[in-house]
């Protein structure tokens, strides 16, 4: 079936005049980052990168109406801090801001108002948070950056394990609710973290920002409990995290950019 451009989203199999149409009715596009890193001995090294492709296609799929744009995907993130560990390639912070910075002002260039920029990969949080910044600064567009924040509150209702940042219960079920013939659930361990100090708890709501290579906190590389991990609970992850991005990239869709700045002039 052949797509009118308004019903087209991945950018990349469009021809010029089809995204010279689309973008008189639809000025938001979705940017997806991921990693190529380590994810413990039983998941593969493109987990960051094929969810956050699959959730930006996903989300467009869904949205009523005109589609919004979804770019193609950033598969390097900063993963410095799992380097210890075979299979991961990493990138400077420079490097990536530098990149999205770019990105974000060509989009700006077709004529794109809104960038959602969403990140696969929690440590490239920093980096892509100033990279939108900087755009927002010379593009005066906007942009922000989703790391789960939109859904990440009803997924750890889901799970039974604390601090489970890394490879473990979350990452684990949502592989094998999508790719399971690539999950050794013989190989998937249990790290998790008991840290006893809530403000360097990852996942406590008084958890300060702190960073750390990944071979100090873990042997396999996971930090969580992989071994707790169901397709049945990546369903249901995978489904919330999605239709709650879809609450929120149509409400930014369907708002004009001068009453998303709240434009007093």
């Amino acid at each position: 079936m052949k797509f009118s451009p308004e019903q087209s989203y991945l950018w990349e199999q469009m021809k010029w005049p089809e995204i010279a149409e689309k973008l008189k009715v639809m000025d938001t596009a979705i940017l997806p980052c991921g990693a190529i890193e380590q994810h413990g001995p039983h998941l593969p090294v493109d987990v960051d990168h094929f969810d956050a492709y699959y959730m930006a296609k996903a989300i467009a799929e869904r949205c009523s109406g005109i589609k919004p744009f979804v770019l193609p995907p950033i598969p390097y993130g900063v993963s410095y801090h799992h380097s210890e560990f075979k299979g991961t390639i990493s990138v400077s912070n420079n490097a990536l801001a530098a990149l999205i910075h770019d990105i974000g002002m060509s989009l700006a260039h077709n004529g794109i108002k809104k960038i959602v920029i969403l990140n696969g990969h929690g440590d490239n949080k920093p980096t892509l948070t100033f990279a939108a910044q900087l755009i927002n600064r010379d593009a005066k567009i906007f942009v922000c950056v989703e790391t789960g924040e939109t859904s990440d509150i009803d997924l750890y209702d889901l799970i039974d394990t604390h601090n489970d940042i890394h490879a473990g219960e979350i990452e684990t079920s949502t592989t094998l609710a999508l790719r399971p013939e690539l999950v050794d659930m013989d190989k998937a361990v249990d790290e998790t973290l008991d840290l006893e100090n809530e403000y360097l708890d990852f996942t406590s709501d008084r958890g300060v920002s702190w960073y750390a290579h990944t071979q100090k906190l873990s042997r396999s590389g996971v930090i969580g409990n992989a071994t707790k991990a169901t397709a049945e609970k990546g369903h249901q992850m995978w489904e919330i995290s999605i239709q709650k991005m879809v609450e929120f990239i149509e409400s930014i869709m369907h708002t004009p950019l001068e009453e998303l700045h709240q434009n007093r002039y």
